[in-house]
């Protein structure tokens, strides 16, 4: 599709990454993310690539709005994890696996993160907390998906703190203040609420108008 939405998220580490979880609310990484998927399901397809703390809740919270998501999500995940794959991989039929580059986490990652940025077209990538791999993954985005839309949830702390600095144009308050994620994510994606869900991309008309539940 070519309005996919690119999430980019993780619940920092205090071990790995004291600095970015000083600044992070998991609380907040958490209700971003259910969010995001409560708003773009049925309606764009999320992408992002696989993590142990962020794939479970996706999974939870598809499953809680009792609709057919294999479709609406795409999960890029790199077999340099492979005996590390969480269990809720399996409920993902919309896998993509990427090659272990030489056996090397750096290589591997950037072998897995520029398939997602041109296998996909964006029209807007979310930043959610985060480690180092979030900065990483936005100057990447940056790169291949120039012109999108950047979305750091800065509420939500960690790396997206960072990421926010690097963008060259003044933020909205909205992004840290305004902790009414499900508002925030219509709002700042441009998707009416008035949007239906459909079982598959290519059920959804192309026309947004003939998208609405309810018309004007």
């Amino acid at each position: 599709m070519e309005d996919s939405i690119f999430l980019s998220a993780s619940v920092p580490d205090p071990k790995r990454y004291p600095e970015f979880a000083e600044t992070s609310n998991p609380v907040a990484i958490t209700s971003a993310v259910r969010a995001l998927v409560h708003v773009t399901l049925g309606r764009r397809v999320l992408v992002w690539g696989g993590h142990p703390a962020i794939t479970p809740m996706i999974k939870v919270v598809a499953e809680e709005m009792d609709l057919d998501y294999g479709a609406w999500v795409k999960l890029y995940q790199s077999r340099y994890f492979e005996d590390q794959f969480p269990q809720d991989n399996e409920q993902f039929r919309n896998i993509v696996f990427t090659d272990n580059i030489e056996n090397n986490l750096d290589k591997s990652l950037r072998h897995m993160r520029e398939r997602m940025f041109s296998e996909n077209n964006f029209k807007a990538a979310v930043f959610v907390g985060g480690m180092a791999g979030i900065i990483d993954e936005f100057e990447l985005f940056e790169q291949l998906q120039p012109g999108k839309n950047i979305i750091p949830v800065l509420s939500t702390g960690g790396a997206t703190l960072n990421v926010a600095k690097k963008i060259n144009e003044k933020l909205g308050d909205d992004l840290a203040n305004d902790l009414d994620y499900v508002r925030l994510f219509h709002r700042k994606l441009e998707l009416s609420e008035r949007e239906d869900r459909f079982s598959s991309p290519d059920a959804q008309p192309k026309d947004i108008v003939n998208r609405y539940w309810k018309r004007c």
